[in-house]
């Protein structure tokens, strides 16, 4: 996930380096930070061991192991690959220790073939995007281009340009923000069409350089606001000297006004929100290509620079290669591509330092040091951003799907993807189906990191770890590794993996890391880091340097004249590498061990001729169909208490061009099948294989084994070709638990001795009827401080893995109490681990005890569901394992609300960029929601169906969005949903499915989403009772108990009470909360109250019953009116239903306009001076677009004019001064006909006002006022007159009204006044802003002369109120 799971970056320290007579040398480093975000909080481990000797074995058993050795004052021989002996480092293996080379013999084989370092590979980096200016990616080692194309595949920087316009007689453009562009004369476009778009340029920055551009840009925004307050208050300080006593009136507004423009200014302060500068983009075609040039003067400090004209027109990045920076300042570079005709201006930025930084440890080239290059400086590479923008750099399926496309088409031998997550299932999804679609058609090599959540076991992530076409990495470290870049005292004595590099198996037994290579290097990463490198570790790092080996394998292949196949590719890699430690558990660790570059190519030169198949293995349990597994994974107490029979399939699997005739028929093989311990596991001797494939038993008897971790592999061997090594591996592991028969259930470790890096594993049967866990850790026998990392993990069917983690540091021998969740029944690993830097330098080694004590109180129901009726819930509690206090908990937390779409919408995208290899066009499902917020709330869309699953979802991609009204975008996410605060109003939810199968879309058309939100209040709380009317009754209260093991209680949970419940509870919805029963003597002490934040809980659902009915006679309670007669009645009818029918027509054109006039005439007519008559005509007029505006004001203060001389203005007045009676049968009617009476005037008297001061504004310039008002006296300042009538009305300081408070000092030159007035009616409108309110600000900010508040008003103009919702 994001830069995540599978390869989480991590900066350890800034290295500065330095640049003289073409060598680097390090000025200083900062002690290296190992204590890193998200991911890789799980460091940890040491494979200690044993010496293996090189003996008469075959060849592909002839290894190196990496050993523990006495320390030595030079570095080891090649063969050990980073191992030390007493050595100090050289200005040169430092360096070499910042770009790992020589563990994976990358080194000597270019130095060995220096025209096999990387040429002719390119390598398509799957990551957050790299920047083309980043240091050592400019070309290769053979002169050529690095970076070959620049592409975002989220769709995260695209920018709609499908509105057009053209240029007006003196070269210029209206772009799509609203300003005025020059374009430059010698810009070539024949069609004279002008594609334009904008974005707030922040949209393509990473948090970190927005937080530093916000930084800067506030500092220059502050020192020109505190000017604007300087002048303001030496404004106000020559006022107060010039009138010592201020008895005027007018005086006195005046000094006012100043004064508000002083606290308006330091409001600002206050509430200043940067959303970033805007840039306008222009796309044209210029007779060739297509173009895009970009304004960036917003970004800019000098007027002059950032103009559109002296913008350097680019076209897509792969035509001409070349690229951008938006300003100096944010030294952010970016790369155009132009796509669907000029519609879709596709800005490329990075999400984060990740992918540059990964890209250059594949493949940098720094001539003038040659040790800071990547592992093949001769590759070129496309960036392919997959970590989107708009979600913190996650991966999106969009993004994912789009990479692999671009991948075929630009012809890739390899991927790289340092990216991935835990998975529900391994070998699933839409994904991972067109993987391997790509690597056995196309014959890409796919390489991707296996994840950074160890060191437990089953912890590798997908697609690296748990896919079969894709090589998964794992992270390893050197001793120069951790002496050079990580600048540790004293480097360890033996190569290991990091701590935290996930393991294997997955959970259908496979190994799950393939392979293993150096996982820290310092890189490239992007300018706008302000840096040229950075240190960063994880299996993220491990993956690149893997990939750059290859690279190197496959400009040896190509230039030799070899076929280069990902079948062949992972063989040679896998039966070459060196083994790390010399356990056979260890490859669950490492895979096969350390790759070795130099070793591969020499087996892959006997390669040559041999038959590329991918051996694919299906397992079985003998007697059943599933589950089918790729390996045989022991686990749980039941699977190894006696021997088991499995039946294995191997199938050959060509690709997808291999001939039948030459290739299939002809295949096949005599394979001799090996164990690792017959003993243990037993299988044939011989297998014959042939293109149909073949199954074979396996007998596994574990019976025999003791407690802990095995592991076992059944291989198979060319007959013929025993050199090969394995053709195909079955990974068997066993888990063998202990268990527990004392009660309660207590095992204590002790004892344990730990150096940095060391691993302990314990797996203990849970025993039945456990819940949860309540642990103590000890430490004692050292000095400086350490760091553990503890690990629970437990495996159930179609789940992830359920994992516990804690990472604790003891500064002194003290202890440390957890408490965790468990599942019953099932075996648990324990994983307690020191860093494996941790405790370096020192001579001590840390004991450690670990007790841990099982508790369990056992309930009937999993979840309490209430069906919205009055009745309780019974729970039935008890405890099989020792006594228990039973102390239950209940709160009631959020609402969740269904929604089904109001519209769906299946369009076909694209074919530039979403068109599958397979020539499938994939199309696209956008499917609307409505809601409304009463009150602002924290809310979280779900879609139950698809969240939480990016790999292992066979929909390739889902994305929301919510806006309001206004198209205002206040949330966007995909699979992981998060909480968003939104202000009260209505809101829009687009959710954005794709897929290539119309009908999976289609099924789609009416998907459930729900809307969770947390209760608008507190939380309400749930009572326990030991009766079942007890809810009712409002007795028998139930508090807590001791509970004994065998004997069973029970209790009631009553319904929330009916005045706890939110308002305006819709039927559908359902409150959700969480009920604990236990108290954890290590719990949370705020379970009590929230008892989510208990280890164990359990969900609450309670569904709104039905809506109460409104009562049918709302009048009750009021006097009824005096009835009518019929003919009354009818009369009244006819003359709504004219009415109804006059507001009901359109006028879009003059005939239509026309009608309507001639019917409001005969209306008027015939119902003279109805006031409710007038009022529907005024509101007709207001919503006529006139192209003459004069005319158009004349008309609306004509109507308004009717509708004032059709109210007794005396006898509304007379009405509202006196009390009406309650008594009289017709007063409350006679009550409602004159409120609406009086607001009909309000509006007429308020729209007046508004057309008065409009006419007054367009008319400002001409001498005769008169002729603009007809028949108006001049002598009289019609607006004063009219507002003074309305004032006698209404509250002018109200939101509805108020506008014409803020017209009338404007129109007096009172613009702070009218400033203070406006912000008084924005913040207390509460419903969805209008662009007019906020225009009049922006109007006066500028009659002010407040530029740079000019500045900032025009950007939010676009946030409230932009004139589009963005592209997917």
């Amino acid at each position: 996930m994001g830069d995540g799971s599978g390869g989480v970056l991590l900066l350890l320290y800034e290295c500065g380096l330095s640049s003289s007579s073409g060598v680097l040398s390090a000025q200083s480093f900062s002690p290296p930070i190992l204590f890193p975000p998200r991911s890789l909080l799980l460091l940890r481990r040491n494979f200690s061991v044993g010496i293996r000797r090189r003996s008469s074995e075959p060849a592909w058993k002839k290894r190196s192991w990496i050993k523990a050795m006495p320390c030595s004052s030079t570095v080891i021989p090649h063969e050990d690959n980073g191992a030390l002996r007493n050595f100090k480092l050289s200005e040169s293996t430092f360096l070499a220790s910042l770009m790992p080379k020589k563990e994976i013999a990358a080194d000597r084989f270019v130095e060995t073939h220096p025209q096999y370092d990387g040429r002719d590979a390119l390598i398509a980096i799957f990551d957050s995007g790299v920047d083309p200016a980043a240091a050592g990616l400019q070309v290769t080692s053979a002169g050529k281009p690095k970076i070959l194309d620049v592409i975002d595949c989220t769709g995260s920087g695209d920018v709609d340009t499908s509105k057009v316009v053209k240029a007006d007689l003196d070269g210029c453009i209206c772009g799509a923000s609203g300003a005025s562009l020059v374009i430059n004369p010698s810009w070539n476009n024949p069609s004279g069409d002008w594609h334009v778009g904008y974005k707030f340029v922040y949209e393509f920055f990473t948090n970190t350089l927005i937080s530093r551009m916000k930084k800067e840009r506030k500092k220059i925004w502050d020192e020109k606001n505190q000017e604007a307050i300087a002048e303001a208050v030496k404004q106000l300080d020559a006022f107060d000297k010039k009138h010592s006593k201020i008895e005027d009136a007018d005086q006195k507004r005046a000094r006012e006004d100043l004064q508000n423009k002083i606290d308006f200014l330091r409001k600002q302060v206050d509430s200043y929100d940067d959303k970033g500068p805007i840039i306008d983009a222009v796309v044209w075609h210029d007779g060739e290509l297509w173009r895009a040039a970009l304004d960036t003067q917003s970004l800019e400090d000098e007027p002059a620079s950032g103009k559109l004209a002296n913008f350097v027109p680019l076209t897509n990045y792969r035509i001409e290669r070349k690229y951008g920076i938006f300003s100096k300042l944010d030294a952010c570079s970016f790369v155009t591509n132009i796509y669907d005709d000029g519609n879709i201006l596709s800005i490329v930025t990075d999400s984060s330092p990740h992918g540059t930084h990964v890209a250059g440890i594949a493949s940098a080239f720094h001539p003038k040091e040659p040790l800071l290059s990547g592992v093949a400086p001769g590759a070129q590479i496309i960036s392919c951003k997959i970590g989107d923008s708009r979600l913190g750099s996650m991966e999106t399926g969009t993004g994912l799907i789009r990479a692999l496309i671009a991948a075929v088409e630009h012809k890739c031998d390899l991927i790289n993807m340092s990216y991935g997550e835990p998975t529900l299932l391994p070998e699933y999804g839409r994904f991972v189906d067109l993987v391997n679609e790509v690597v056995n058609k196309h014959r890409i090599i796919f390489i991707s990191s296996a994840g950074n959540s160890g060191p437990a076991l089953s912890t590798v992530g997908a697609p690296g770890g748990t896919t079969s076409s894709i090589i998964g990495v794992g992270a390893y470290v050197s001793p120069a590794m951790a002496a050079g870049a990580h600048c540790v005292v004293e480097a360890p004595t033996e190569g290991l993996e990091y701590t935290w590099s996930s393991r294997g198996p997955t959970a259908d037994g496979d190994l799950g890391v393939s392979i293993s290579a150096p996982g820290g290097a310092v890189a490239p990463v992007p300018t706008w880091t302000l840096q040229s490198r950075m240190l960063m570790n994880g299996t993220s790092m491990a993956s690149p340097s893997a990939c750059g080996g290859v690279a190197l394998l496959v400009s040896a292949m190509k230039a030799e004249g070899i076929p280069v196949s990902p079948y062949i590719m992972r063989e040679a890699l896998e039966n070459t590498a060196t083994p790390v430690g010399c356990l056979p558990e260890e490859k669950l660790s490492t895979g096969q061990g350390l790759m070795q570059v130099d070793k591969a190519y020499n087996y892959l030169q006997k390669l040559n001729n041999v038959p590329y198949v991918m051996y694919q293995i299906k397992v079985n349990q003998a007697g059943k169909a599933a589950p089918v597994s790729r390996g045989i994974y022991l686990r749980e107490l039941s699977s190894y208490h006696q021997s088991t029979e499995w039946t294995v399939q191997v199938e050959p699997k060509f690709h997808e061009d291999a001939s039948n005739l030459e290739e299939l028929v002809p295949f096949e093989v005599c394979i001799q099948l090996c164990s690792t311990d017959d003993a243990v596991v037993r299988a044939p001797d011989y297998l014959l294989l042939t293109n149909n494939g073949r199954t074979f038993n396996v007998i596994v008897d574990p019976t025999n084994i003791g407690d802990g971790l095995h592991y076992y592999e059944i291989y198979g061997l060319d007959c013929k070709a025993p050199w090969r090594g394995p053709l195909f591996r079955i990974p068997i592991t066993i888990t063998k638990s202990m268990s527990l028969e004392n009660r309660p259930p207590v095992t204590l470790f002790s004892g344990m001795s730990f150096v940095p890096g060391h691993i302990e594993r314990k797996y203990i049967e849970v025993p039945i009827g456990a819940t949860w866990v309540e642990a103590t850790m000890r430490t004692a026998g050292f000095d400086t401080a350490r760091r553990f990392f503890i690990d629970t993990v437990q495996m159930s069917p179609l789940q992830r893995p359920m994992k516990w983690e804690k990472v604790v540091t003891f500064s002194s021998p003290s202890s440390k109490n957890f408490a965790f969740s468990v599942e019953s029944g099932r075996t648990i690993e324990l994983v307690i681990a020191q860093f494996w830097s941790s405790g370096i330098g020192s001579s001590e080694t840390t004991v450690v005890d670990f007790e841990i004590e099982f508790h369990g109180i056992n309930v009937n129901k999993d979840e309490i569901v209430f069906d919205g009726s009055d009745a309780p819930v019974r729970v039935d509690v008890g405890t099989l394992l020792s006594s228990e206090k039973l102390s239950p908990a209940a709160t009631l937390t959020k609402i969740r609300v269904p929604y089904r779409p109001v519209d769906s919408r299946l369009s076909a995208l694209s074919a530039d960029r979403d068109k599958l290899p397979s020539g499938k066009q994939i199309l696209a499902l956008t499917l609307t929601y409505k809601f409304k917020l009463e009150e602002g709330a924290d809310i979280k869309p779900q879609i139950p169906l698809l969240n939480n699953r990016i790999y292992d979802n066979k929909f390739e991609s889902q994305f929301y969005m919510i806006s309001d009204a206004n198209k205002r975008v206040y949330a966007m996410g995909d699979v992981y949903p998060e909480s968003r605060k939104l202000p009260k109003g209505e809101y829009t939810l687009q959710v954005y499915l794709r897929h290539d199968n119309v009908q999976l879309l289609e099924k789609m058309k009416q998907l459930v989403l729900f809307i969770e939100k947390k209760l608008e209040k507190e939380s309400i709380q749930l009572s326990f009772y030991t009766e079942p009317d007890g809810p009712v009754m409002g007795n028998g209260s139930f508090k807590s108990s001791v509970l004994v093991p065998g004997l069973k209680e029970a209790f009631y949970i009553g319904p929330p009470l009916k005045d706890k419940l939110p308002k305006n509870l819709t039927e559908g919805s359902v409150l959700l909360g969480a009920i604990s029963y236990g108290r954890p003597l290590f719990g949370d002490q705020e379970a009590r109250q929230n008892p989510e934040k208990d280890p164990v809980f359990h969900t609450i659902y309670y569904n709104a019953p039905p809506c109460k009915k409104v009562e049918e006679d709302k009048g009750k309670g009021f006097s009824k009116a005096i009835p009518k007669s019929v003919s009354e009645r009818l009369e009244e009818e006819v003359r709504d239903a004219k009415i109804k029918v006059l507001t009901s027509l359109k006028q879009g054109t003059d005939e239509e306009r026309s009608e309507w006039k001639q019917l409001s005439i005969s209306l008027k007519s015939e119902y003279p001076n109805y006031t409710p008559l007038l009022a529907k005509i005024l509101e007709s007029v207001l919503s006529q677009n006139n192209r003459d505006k004069i005319d158009h004001l004349k008309e609306v203060i004509g109507a308004t004019n009717e509708i004032i001389d059709s109210v007794d203005l005396e006898e509304l007045s007379k009405y509202f001064a006196l009390r009406s009676d309650p008594e009289d049968d017709g007063a409350e009617e006679a009550k409602k006909r004159m409120e609406a009476t009086r607001d009909q005037l309000a509006e007429a008297f308020y729209q007046k006002g508004l057309a008065l001061a409009e006419i007054e504004v367009l008319k400002e310039d001409e001498t005769a006022s008169t002729e603009s008002m007809g028949d108006e006296s001049c002598d009289q300042d019609l607006f004063e007159v009219n507002f003074k009538e309305l004032k006698k009305w209404v509250d002018l300081k109200s939101s509805k009204y108020g506008t014409l408070l803020v017209i009338r000092e404007k129109r007096s030159g009172r613009f702070g006044t009218a400033l203070k007035a406006l912000n008084d009616i924005i913040q207390d409108g509460g419903d969805l802003p209008k662009k007019q309110l906020y225009e009049l600000r922006l109007s006066l900010i500028e009659l002010i002369g407040w530029p740079h508040l000019v500045s900032y008003e025009k950007q939010w103009m676009l946030v409230r109120f932009p004139p589009a919702l963005p592209l997917f």
